[in-house]
């Protein structure tokens, strides 16, 4: 029997624990230190990828909105410009009667004279707030009554004179002064008129509107926008105070004539923001105007910082949690250790093995660290990415056949995510009702036809026999790819749901207002309990278990069907035979005799 002395560890185990704690606690430490630098990295950068597409895409939502407007301007003064009561004061030199002629002509052009609302609808409309006429010489043509043309001031209408006539339509933006508003600043197009005898410009019209950049970004975006004119900034959004600090960075920005666009950041009201600018008028003979776009950064700013402390959090937590580990680890994985110490000198056998044990424990260690190291490297990059790192490295001119065809595969397989996910895509469109089905004559044999063709060239494992039966011609109301898309699924379904040596037949009919077009195949018979459920969303039954799918390809179809004003359904599943029926509108107009080929 041991005493009590040989029973208690040695001297130098103690220390050992200390030391197998403290290591412990370091290689915890480090990973998890790691780790959580890794994964904050990765939510920084996606954080701020994610606000500049935000960013992108409100930006292009608010340019699609002004390039409309714009064109939609630019062919209203066109169409004015060519009214003959104005094109007769003008070339018979009438001047007097210029005015009064086009006061008829533009009534329905002028504004009513209510300020909109900024960002309301009347903000986006296109009525005009002034008209006047430019000489051959590009000088303003008076109005006898300012009243009836939209009153400006005669430094104002100075503005207007571009040095000469312009040959093609031309933008630019003047100076105002409102007594309402205050300084503010009106757009105005100047559109040539050409002579009817010579087809030189003899004049020209100007019709000023309220710009687009001061009545508010489109519902759904959150820039605030105006507009750089003369070395002023305005930006109805933002306090006086704001507006003259972006100024002075404006003017600091903004050196030289190519500068036509660019972005910054600065500081909005103790707010970090992002100033986008682009010139609105290039190549224009009238002062350069540019339109200036200001994003708020501090909602992402705020959400970085939260991230920050809850990561600082979660760390701290960890650590707790790895010192508590380590002991409990260290306490347990030092026992070994101190029954080695003790027995070493009664059986020099037991120590062996006890050294192995150690041996194993520690690769159970290096083990753990080393899942501890790949896990954090478990961030999955999105598909798109994926593919693209892919198709570099298939473009690789030392890959050996075997790699390539293995990288090909992977690049096959974010094909069928892509697919899935356009299939997804197209669910959600009819779902929230925006897919709407242009309705056109469709010739739904040449669409059997052309699967016919396709299915020839496809590799036939199962030797397949396809018979069909359907009436040449016969005419369908739809959209083309969308019932290429219902067949295609129906068909595809027909093939891989087959045995070996079987058949697959396509027969369509003319019934009334009806095609109908049935597809059967031999093959495993549906469960009767899994009929009602064949056409939801990623139902797969058990027969579809070995075969390659995803569950929405008859969804899809019977989906587009509907919005066809038609249907799918099942006529018949048992051991010798599956039949689908699919009914489509005819068109308005008798089909051809029926042919039938086998």
């Amino acid at each position: 029997m041991r005493t009590p002395a040989e029973l208690s560890p040695p001297s130098g185990f103690l220390s050992f624990r200390t030391k197998l704690l403290v290591a412990m606690m370091l290689v915890v430490s480090a990973v998890t230190l790691l780790g959580l630098w890794f994964a904050q990295r990765n939510v920084a950068q996606n954080g701020k990828r994610d606000l500049q597409q935000s960013f992108q895409a409100e930006l292009a939502a608010l340019h699609t909105v002004q390039e409309l407007r714009h064109a939609a301007l630019a062919e209203r003064c066109r169409t004015l410009a060519r009214r003959p009561r104005i094109h007769a004061a003008l070339e018979d030199n009438a001047l007097d009667l210029l005015y009064p002629s086009a006061r008829d002509e533009l009534a329905d052009v002028m504004e009513s004279g209510e300020t909109p609302a900024r960002g309301g609808a009347a903000a986006y409309a296109l009525h005009a707030t002034f008209y006047r006429f430019l000489d051959a010489k590009g000088a303003v043509i008076s109005p006898p009554d300012a009243r009836d043309v939209g009153p400006l001031l005669p430094e104002e209408a100075s503005q207007l004179a571009a040095g000469g006539v312009p040959a093609q339509p031309q933008i630019g933006y003047l100076s105002k002064t409102s007594e309402t508003a205050g300084d503010t600043v009106e757009e105005f197009i100047a559109m040539p008129i050409l002579s009817t005898e010579t087809g030189a410009v003899i004049a020209a019209l100007v019709l000023g509107f309220k710009p687009i950049e001061l009545g508010g970004p489109p519902a759904g975006t959150t820039i605030e926008n105006g507009i750089w004119l003369a070395g002023r900034l305005h930006l109805p959004a933002l306090a006086a105070p704001a507006q003259a600090a972006l100024a002075g960075e404006m003017r600091r920005t903004i050196v030289g004539p190519n500068r036509t666009e660019g972005s910054l950041t600065v500081m909005v009201d103790g707010a970090p923001s992002r100033l986008f600018y682009k010139q609105l008028n290039p190549n224009s003979p009238f002062p350069p105007a540019y339109e200036v776009c200001v994003y708020s950064l501090a909602a992402s700013r705020n959400r970085q910082r939260r991230l920050f402390w809850q990561f600082a959090g979660a760390g701290a937590l960890l650590l707790v949690g790895a010192f508590v580990a380590s002991r409990f680890f260290s306490a347990r994985l030092s026992g070994p250790v101190e029954r080695l110490a003790v027995d070493a000198e009664e059986n020099r056998t037991q120590r062996v093995r006890a050294e192995t044990a150690l041996e194993l424990t520690s690769e159970e260690l290096q083990r753990s660290a080393r899942f501890s190291a790949n896990a954090s490297h478990q961030l999955k990059t999105p598909v798109t990415v994926l593919r693209v790192g892919l198709e570099e490295l298939l473009a690789e001119k030392n890959l050996s056949g075997e790699m390539r065809e293995e990288v090909g595969a992977l690049v096959h397989q974010t094909f069928r995510l892509t697919s899935v996910i356009e299939d997804l895509l197209l669910l959600s469109r009819m779902d929230a009702g925006r897919l709407q089905i242009d309705f056109r004559p469709v010739d739904l044999t040449q669409l059997i036809e052309a699967w016919l063709d396709d299915f020839g060239a496809l590799p036939d494992e199962l030797k397949l026999a396809v018979e069909t039966e359907f009436p040449a011609g016969l005419r369908i109301s739809g959209e083309k790819r969308y019932t290429t898309l219902i067949l295609q699924n129906l068909l595809e379904n027909a093939r891989k749901y087959n045995r070996p040596g079987g058949r697959i037949r396509l027969t369509a009919r003319a019934e009334g207002v009806w095609a109908i077009l049935t597809i059967g195949n031999t093959g495993p018979p549906i469960a009767l309990a899994a009929q009602e459920h064949i056409f939801e969303r990623f139902h797969r039954g058990a027969a579809a278990e070995n075969v390659s799918g995803h569950g929405l390809g008859l969804n899809l179809a019977r989906e587009l069907a509907r919005l066809h004003r038609g249907d799918v359904r099942l006529t018949r599943s048992d051991d010798a035979w599956t039949e689908f029926e699919v009914r489509f509108r005819l068109v308005d107009e008798v089909p051809a005799p029926a042919a039938g080929t086998a």
